[in-house]
């Protein structure tokens, strides 16, 4: 789906393989997707990233071409499987970026493995525990998958397989700045689709280990050490939030930027994120 890249499924653990994408050649530098979609979010700008960097694409754990364990869903063991993989491929250092999903899963990395990441880009989402914390009230509303999505086994993976194009189209067509590609749309939908039980254990996570992590890292005072930047849209004025602020605690060495673009950005607006992580990889830490 990435014009030039060739194609692997590595291994990461015990039963478990990443389809991965891969291209270029130079530093390595990780793009991982969010929902509802597969590595193909990056086919814009990996591409011209490529340019300077290693590229890899992965399909998280439980998307796309990627295994689809019965469990394994939290983000320290998603986490994991990406450092595994930038080391099965000869990386043990590298840049990292996530968009939604993805990014929940680079901002894990980041917090657990700080000698691992050497630059971190985190694309439209906050941290899992400050994501519940100001998604409450009418707030909530905007986000009923969430919701929908903790709810123990069983409902959430049955009413969504009654309808699965309707809810996962749902949001490709609500949170794009422009209707997806006829091809792409129907790639993701088919992706999701086979994906249902793993896309609802991955969310259905973060309402349970993954707050619990964020909390025993808040206490502790954990933060994130490498040059961090973070692009978002700016909901935080509509839904009552300061989205800098909440970053700030985290991350010591922050560029944090409100965009435009639709919550898809790396399809929507590709030549902000792509100078957005050149600048990025440019930048010497001043933690």
């Amino acid at each position: 789906m990435i014009d030039g890249f060739e194609h692997r499924d590595v291994s990461v653990a015990d039963d478990v393989t990443l389809h991965t994408a891969i291209g270029g050649t130079g530093p390595a530098l990780v793009l991982l997707h969010g929902f509802p979609q597969t590595h193909a979010m990056w086919r814009k700008v990996a591409p011209a990233l490529a340019q300077t960097h290693t590229v890899i694409c992965p399909d998280l754990r439980g998307y796309g071409r990627s295994s689809k364990p019965a469990d394994g869903y939290a983000k320290r063991t998603m986490a994991q499987d990406v450092v595994n993989l930038a080391r099965a491929l000869g990386h043990e250092t590298f840049a990292l970026a996530g968009h939604d999903r993805g990014a929940l899963v680079a901002f894990r990395a980041g917090l657990d493995h700080p000698d691992r990441i050497t630059r971190l880009a985190i694309l439209d989402v906050l941290p899992t525990l400050d994501m519940w914390e100001v998604l409450h009230g009418e707030t909530a509303a905007v986000a009923f998958h969430l919701y929908l999505m903790a709810q123990p086994p069983g409902l959430p993976e049955q009413l969504i397989a009654g309808a699965p194009d309707a809810f996962f189209g749902h949001f490709l067509d609500a949170w794009g700045a422009a209707p997806q590609p006829a091809a792409i749309r129907a790639h993701y939908l088919e992706a999701s689709r086979d994906a249902i039980p793993s896309i609802v254990a991955d969310y259905r996570a973060s309402a349970t280990i993954d707050v619990e992590h964020d909390r025993q890292d808040r206490a502790q005072g954990t933060r994130l050490t490498m040059p961090v930047t973070v692009l978002q849209q700016d909901w935080g004025a509509a839904l009552g939030y300061d989205a800098r602020a909440l970053w700030s605690a985290w991350a010591e060495d922050l560029d944090h930027r409100t965009v435009s673009s639709g919550h898809f950005m790396a399809e929507d607006d590709p030549d902000t994120v792509i100078e957005a992580l050149r600048t990025l990889m440019a930048t010497t830490s001043t933690a």
